[in-house]
């Protein structure tokens, strides 16, 4: 009896244990795969977004080296412009010289001709308007004999790139354009390039900007037939004024009149051929 009991006593441990084991074998089985599946969903999100992040990172690095290069690029085309189509003619007053390159005459250009921005003749810029060549606005500003500090009067604000150059040498620049959305266009330019000293108005340039008067200088950079009589009286005593005059459709002649003791001395300086003044008087 003692070798029968004993096996059934055996059987039964053996079949506890079978029955244990594979009781425990399921339970771990069924929590490692969920566990996994968990994971890996976890994974697999993870590694979209390093791939996501990583896109976007390539793009705005490509993006702003490609800015970056643009702006060299400029930065050779300015310093060519005055070495060659400044320095090489006859425009010498140091302080235009500098200014001619420091302000970002591709910011007052339209987008598809920034390649063109500083090369040496007119650009258009919408509405039958043109922005001048580099040549004749460094001559012009430097027929007006600045200093620095004075207050300033432009006639034709048009892209607003003159009115740029005058800002980093006066103190306070005064601008009136006709035509509407060039004149709003070029108010919010100069604003966001930083020229707080320029103030501009929507206006007929022939009657100049007599509350804000008299001015050290005006410069007009489109011509009338005639010199406006308010741009005279707003001159102030030993002002200058540079002014095209001529008739429209042709060519002009530029003009450096000074107001001395009361009186005008003229001084013509080269033919040019700027748009005419426009308005109704």
């Amino acid at each position: 009896m003692k070798p029968f009991i004993k096996d059934i006593t055996t059987s039964i441990i053996s079949i506890i244990l079978i029955a244990a084991i594979f009781s425990g074998c399921t339970y771990f089985k069924k929590l490692p795969i969920k566990k996994v599946e968990d994971e890996t969903e976890t994974v697999e999100k993870i590694e979209t977004k390093i791939e996501v992040t990583e896109e976007e990172g390539t793009k705005e690095e490509t993006f702003y080296e490609e800015e970056n290069n643009i702006e060299e690029l400029m930065v050779k085309k300015r310093n060519y412009m005055v070495t060659h189509h400044l320095k090489g003619r006859d425009i010498v007053d140091e302080r235009v010289l500098e200014v001619m390159g420091k302000v970002l005459r591709h910011k007052f250009v339209l987008e598809r001709y920034y390649e063109k921005a500083y090369e040496d003749h007119p650009l258009p810029i919408s509405h039958g308007q043109t922005i001048s060549q580099p040549y004749i606005v460094a001559l012009m500003t430097q027929l007006l004999e600045l200093k620095g500090g004075e207050k300033v009067l432009e006639i034709g604000t048009g892209s607003g790139y003159q009115a740029a150059i005058l800002a980093e040498i006066v103190d306070e620049v005064y601008t009136v354009e006709i035509i509407e959305e060039l004149c709003s266009n070029a108010r919010n330019r100069l604003s966001k390039l930083g020229y707080d000293n320029v103030q501009v108005l929507c206006a007929d340039g022939y009657f100049g900007w007599e509350e804000n008067s008299t001015f050290d200088g005006i410069i007009v950079t489109c011509a009338p037939d005639h010199i406006p009589n308010p741009l005279i009286e707003q001159l102030k005593e030993g002002g200058v004024m540079i002014i095209p005059v001529g008739p429209p459709g042709a060519y002009q002649n530029l003009w450096q009149i000074k107001k001395v003791n009361g009186e005008l001395e003229f001084n013509n300086i080269i033919g040019v051929a700027f748009v005419p003044l426009t308005g109704k008087h």
